[in-house]
């Protein structure tokens, strides 16, 4: 069984939480991911079947400030399931591209735009040590900063966007490796971060990089 059909026979379409206007191909306890992961010995976490908590803040805000987002090209960075780049297509977008390194967070942001009846394109890549892309306006970054290796390779790509003109919004529930300094808060969300217990909630900050 290849990789789209896996994920659209085990991953059903779900409603993301706090997001109802966009559907994702979601794991559920019965998935059967181990699968994959013994079947691959390459496969890693599978993070683009889940709902983050900074994804979907960001994903939220865009949903509700369309003139965030309008007319412009997106780049979706570290995209999982493509959450944000399908809710910037939504609002208005001129175009958007998801971009991961996980092979199948693509294969899954392709599939979840189309069954949310947009076009994104996607790239597999990493992109933090290249110059800024000149072909994109704004760069929307959900929850990159939970880890510090991947933190110090992230924050110096985005400040170099920023200083190139590229426009920087993060979405990210407060984690401990969120920069404090550089960032102003646009707006908070209250959002069911995957792994915390029961569904509770907590906020997410929508954050602009300053240049």
């Amino acid at each position: 069984m290849d990789l789209d059909t896996f994920i659209r026979a085990n991953l059903p379409l779900t409603p993301a939480p706090g997001v109802p206007e966009v559907r994702l191909h979601l794991a559920e306890p019965r998935s059967g991911l181990m699968r994959l992961a013994e079947a691959d010995p390459d496969f890693g976490s599978p993070y683009w079947a889940r709902c983050w908590g900074g994804g979907l803040a960001l994903a939220r805000h865009v949903l509700d400030h369309p003139e965030s987002v309008a007319g412009q090209r997106v780049l979706d960075l570290g995209a999982g399931s493509g959450l944000v780049a399908i809710a910037a297509m939504k609002a208005g977008a001129a175009s958007a591209l998801a971009v991961d390194v996980d092979p199948y967070a693509v294969v899954a942001a392709r599939l979840n735009a189309e069954a949310n009846a947009v076009v994104i394109e996607t790239l597999r890549a990493d992109l933090t040590e290249r110059a800024p892309p000149s072909n994109v306006d704004l760069m929307l970054v959900g929850d990159l900063f939970y880890d510090a290796d991947l933190a110090s390779a992230v924050l110096p790509f985005l400040r170099r966007c920023a200083a190139a003109g590229v426009g920087v919004l993060i979405g990210d529930p407060w984690r401990a490796h969120l920069p404090r300094e550089g960032l102003n808060v646009v707006a908070e969300y209250p959002v069911a971060d995957f792994g915390d217990p029961g569904g509770v909630l907590r906020n997410a900050a929508v954050l602009s990089l300053v240049a």
